[in-house]
């Protein structure tokens, strides 16, 4: 392995100059994205339905085709998984990414062709290699291997032909032969379907291993490094695995975790942002110097952007590249080489720059708290929990929030449970700083604090440790891609927390 990786370096560095060519010429990429996708649909069912054949401009496909969420293209996808075929796309479909999360007590199946699989998710990977290997050319990332915490990884047949299973086990499934050799652990643990187990076993076959990248959302890698550190006895991830130089996050803001994670890791190694979803790969930090991450334009989906104020309008309207904003919310609408259509992904984005065109994720379109016009988003609420644990020294292992109504006693009140990795002094103090910290960020909060009137102080609840653990666990969604919602602006979550507490004996 170690001769391996200046192989490797030498491959990236020439792979650059094509990430450069569609940085340089993004909105003619994303015209001949569109165009190949139309051409490649024109004759399945749903490109006949809506003459793909006859459809020239984006104007003509904007006005074609409407706006589509999951449950608007479902009845497609049924009937794929039923075994027919070209009905959303050209090539057989025979993979689906089973995607659920707390948001939602149903699961979304979404399908992935062999182009989606070639042309977005691995070239994407791919690319990440390639522009990780451009800022670190002497790097010994390969010659050692990555961990991978993926989620559940059972793979379920539905016939003959047709599997299903989330994002990580569909892409371990049908990666190529030498992806096993740079990962761990061995595909049987990683296809394991209990969680807990999984931990365990995650822990105790990959502590002899020489790791040097992880991969993974930052709350179940948290959980796996602190199980690591109690069986070896070790104080830091550093004295387990010296090589380690990279961690690859992804799927939630890393920035109440940057902190935290070092600290277990015990020593600076090289942070990378991804977002890859089961619906494509769509971007990945490329510049660890800037702010954000380069958006993917030449790797098989075209891309709309919806100012969040048109969502839940008749006829929403979308933007393109060449009219976006920096700092502005926009929901990504999304075309795709596995068969998606104007489809509504739920995440929101903001642009970081637009040469090259960096963005961010800032939150979901229903993960937000707006019951008294703040406008709060996911992007706002980890930013001041940051600043909130660096006033008072606090450490938030996570957290999630959600209004309090008006009532004839009080104003309303966004009311936080949050578990704590190491507790502050004073938690009115950490209230102070975090609703001192909103203000600073958000004006419409800090207009509706004013004096009081219509939204009095944070509630803080601390939670004891493991509680979010349970939560999820009582709802069937431990796992790799399950998250604790942040935000809502129903107190639907919150509830739910609270009455399984109420429930415990002695409480």
């Amino acid at each position: 392995m170690k001769l391996l990786s200046p192989a490797i370096s030498r491959l990236a560095r020439l792979r650059q100059w094509r990430i450069e060519q569609w940085m340089q010429n993004p909105v003619a990429v994303q015209r001949e994205v569109l165009q190949d996708l139309v051409t490649s649909a024109q004759y399945t069912e749903f490109g006949r339905k809506y003459n793909f054949s006859r459809t020239f401009s984006l104007k003509e496909f904007k006005q074609a085709v409407p706006i589509h969420e999951y449950d608007d293209l479902k009845p497609y996808i049924l009937r794929i998984m039923a075994g027919e075929q070209n009905i959303l796309w050209n090539t057989p479909i025979n993979w689906f990414a089973k995607s659920s999360g707390t948001t939602s007590d149903k699961s979304k199946f979404i399908p992935v062709s062999e182009e989606s699989l070639r042309d977005c998710h691995y070239k994407g990977a791919k690319d990440v290699l390639t522009m990780y290997y451009n800022f670190n050319p002497d790097s010994d990332l390969l010659t050692g291997k990555g961990l991978v915490i993926g989620g559940s990884h059972t793979i379920n047949q539905i016939n003959e032909d047709v599997h299903y299973g989330d994002l990580s086990a569909v892409l371990l499934q049908n990666s190529p032969f030498w992806g096993h050799w740079i990962r761990t652990p061995e595909l049987s643990i990683a296809l394991l379907d209990e969680w807990e187990d999984k931990i365990e076993m995650l822990a105790k076959n990959t502590i002899p291993e020489n790791v040097t990248s992880i991969s993974g959302v930052p709350t179940w890698t948290m959980v796996l490094i602190k199980r690591i550190l109690d069986i070896t006895g070790k104080s830091s991830l550093s004295e387990v695995w010296p090589s380690l130089e990279l961690y690859i996050h992804g799927g939630v803001s890393f920035t109440p975790y940057r902190e935290p994670i070092r600290k277990l890791i015990g020593k600076d190694i090289n942070y990378l942002d991804m977002y890859n979803a089961s619906e494509g790969f769509f971007a990945a930090q490329d510049n660890p110097q800037e702010e954000g991450m380069l958006l993917f334009l030449d790797h098989g989906i075209f891309m709309e952007f919806m100012p969040v104020e048109e969502y839940g309008k008749p006829q929403p309207e979308t933007i393109g590249l060449q009219d976006v904003e920096i700092g502005k919310n926009y929901a990504l609408v999304i075309n795709t080489n596995g068969g998606l259509w104007r489809y509504l992904l739920g995440d929101t984005i903001q642009f970081c720059s637009r040469n090259p065109f960096r963005i961010k994720v800032s939150g979901r379109l229903k993960h937000f708290i707006n019951a008294f016009g703040e406008e709060l988003i996911v992007d706002n609420s980890d930013k001041a929990i940051a600043i909130a644990c660096e006033k008072t020294g606090a450490i938030v292992a996570d957290y999630t929030a959600a209004p309090v109504y008006f009532n004839a006693d009080s104003n309303g009140a966004h009311e936080w449970l949050v578990e704590f990795e190491k507790r502050p002094e004073d938690i009115g103090r950490f209230a102070y700083e975090l609703d001192s910290a909103l203000k600073s960020i958000n004006s419409d909060y800090e207009a509706k604090r004013h004096r009081d009137i219509a939204l009095g102080m944070p509630i803080i609840q601390v939670l004891d440790k493991g509680v979010f653990f349970a939560w999820l666990k009582s709802k069937g969604k431990l796992g790799g891609q399950h998250k604790i919602p942040r935000l809502s602006n129903e107190r639907k979550y919150v509830d739910e927390i609270k009455a399984m507490l109420a429930a415990r004996p002695g409480t």
